[in-house]
């Protein structure tokens, strides 16, 4: 049976269309549709529910050291109120899911995960754990929304001032009142643009929400639902776990090296990646150039030779074109390179092009 988080009833009140999303009844789309709302946020603005993400606390003398033993990225030398990106691997160097680490003191960090891997990935942290760390599944006990597009600052500078409000992009601060609200500000998002993602207790988010759709009105802010966070994160070429990541998938095959330090003594899966190699396959951008929308899970060939398969494709609302992404051999992988994906028995056209497909304005 699915959960509902503490915005369940204003999304009903806001006209959404609910469907059931990693264990939770959460809005696909408002009546404004999904492309008025990726729209919005790439020309305005846009407030999303992600309270159903999970948040886990790592707390004591050694919390530093189990991050470092259970996550592939390094956190020696990351200051208090800032955010790193990590992926957590398996022992064969497979993905168990990617998280974003936030700093806020020496034995006090905060490791948010994606909503389906949360009571899994508690468990691989819990059997992972060094002695002196305390770790606790905060899930429950907090709502997030994020707020995304280029008039995001603007909205939050007529809640807060600007010294208030994180500045640099993967900062965060905590203790910050809004409207007598206590809550904790990110310079993060999920949609390729400006934005915050704004953690405050379960009992305070609908009037959280509410505070922010009356503050961003003169802006043009709207509510968005799942459907066009996607369109938004596949834009931005950003990985979706069960997508361009799994157990089976390693960080380095999923183009996200720049979140494996393999240089660190030792991590989960640090063995398998560094037995392995360069990866003989490798995640791709697809520009589709002839007719038709190439969806996930579908074949992609080099004239009779399959070389790979899409992990995520859909019509790019801002681009204005059809694209994906795909998991294929290295050795077909040169930009340029033309391949054709099998849609349904049907070969449609595509090109091998640079990631991201879309880069945001300054």
């Amino acid at each position: 049976m699915e959960l509902k988080t503490p915005l369940y009833d204003v999304h009903i009140a806001e006209g959404g269309r609910i469907v059931p999303f990693a264990g939770y009844l959460l809005p696909v789309q408002y009546g404004t549709g999904v492309v008025a709302e990726h729209m919005a946020v790439r020309e305005k603005a846009g407030l999303f529910d992600v309270s159903h993400m999970g948040e886990i606390t790592f707390k004591g003398p050694t919390a530093l050291r189990t991050l470092n033993h259970i996550l592939t990225n390094d956190f020696t030398g990351m200051k208090a109120g800032r955010v790193r990106y990590s992926v957590m691997c398996n022992e064969r160097g497979g993905c168990v899911d990617d998280v974003l680490v936030y700093k806020f003191g020496e034995e006090d960090y905060l490791v948010v995960v994606n909503a389906s891997n949360r009571r899994k990935d508690f468990a691989h942290m819990a059997a992972n754990t060094l002695e002196g760390t305390e770790i606790e599944d905060v899930s429950d006990s907090l709502a997030q929304v994020a707020l995304q597009g280029p008039a995001s600052p603007a909205i939050m500078e007529k809640l807060l001032p600007r010294e208030r409000i994180p500045q640099k992009y993967y900062t965060a601060l905590r203790g910050v009142e809004i409207d007598g609200m206590n809550c904790m500000i990110s310079r993060t998002g999920y949609t390729g643009e400006n934005g915050y993602e704004i953690y405050t207790a379960c009992e305070n988010a609908e009037k959280l929400w509410k505070t922010l759709r009356v503050a961003g009105a003169e802006f043009g802010l709207i509510p968005c639902g799942l459907g066009a966070r996607d369109t938004l994160r596949l834009e931005a070429a950003m990985p979706l776990y069960g997508h361009e990541m799994d157990e089976d998938i390693t960080p380095l095959e999923a183009g996200l090296s720049f979140g494996v330090k393999l240089g660190k003594e030792e991590f989960i899966g640090r063995d398998a990646l560094v037995a392995a190699g360069e990866p003989k396959r490798v995640r791709v951008g697809l520009a589709v150039t002839g007719r038709g929308i190439i969806r996930e899970h579908q074949d992609v060939f080099i004239g009779g030779e399959l070389i790979g398969r899409t992990t995520s494709g859909t019509h790019c609302p801002y681009l204005g074109r059809a694209a994906a992404m795909a998991l294929i051999d290295a050795k077909h992988a040169a930009l340029g390179t033309a391949v054709e994906a099998d849609v349904r028995g049907r070969r449609v056209a595509a090109e091998i092009v640079p990631l991201p497909f879309y880069v945001k304005k300054d």
